[in-house]
């Protein structure tokens, strides 16, 4: 479950926004971390299991001033499920008529070749 917390927090130069971004940046479970409002004075946190009082009171310890205005669960988008290429079988030369597809160094007289890819697919 991933929230979304939006927490008021009085910056009035870069140098406190830098420090408030990894002050949250540094929380655990946060995902994405970034700065809202004409004013940029709301910090917007998303993450999973972020616990917002701790992260609230972290930033005021370091910058005196923070107040929690809106905590909300993120809805996911269907738009993320992107079909993935099968990546190709392992092709195995045995001296049985078995190929055990789990981890053939464990049995004898199973020797794995792996299809070499026409290009590059790290460049």
């Amino acid at each position: 479950m991933q929230q979304k917390i939006l927490v008021k927090v009085s910056m009035h130069c870069d140098k406190c926004r830098t420090k408030a971004l990894k002050i949250a940046a540094a929380a655990h479970g946060v995902s994405k971390v970034s700065i809202e409002g004409a004013d940029k004075d709301h910090i917007e946190v998303i993450g999973d299991g972020v616990d917002s009082v701790c992260l609230t009171r972290l930033l005021r310890k370091k910058l005196r001033s923070a107040t929690i205005v809106k905590v909300e669960e993120v809805k996911e988008a269907k738009a993320d499920t992107k079909e993935e290429k099968p990546t190709p079988p392992v092709q195995c030369i045995s001296s049985a008529s078995y190929c055990a597809p789990q981890c053939p160094s464990m049995y004898y007289g199973v020797v794995c070749e792996y299809p070499e890819p026409n290009n590059c697919s790290i460049m």
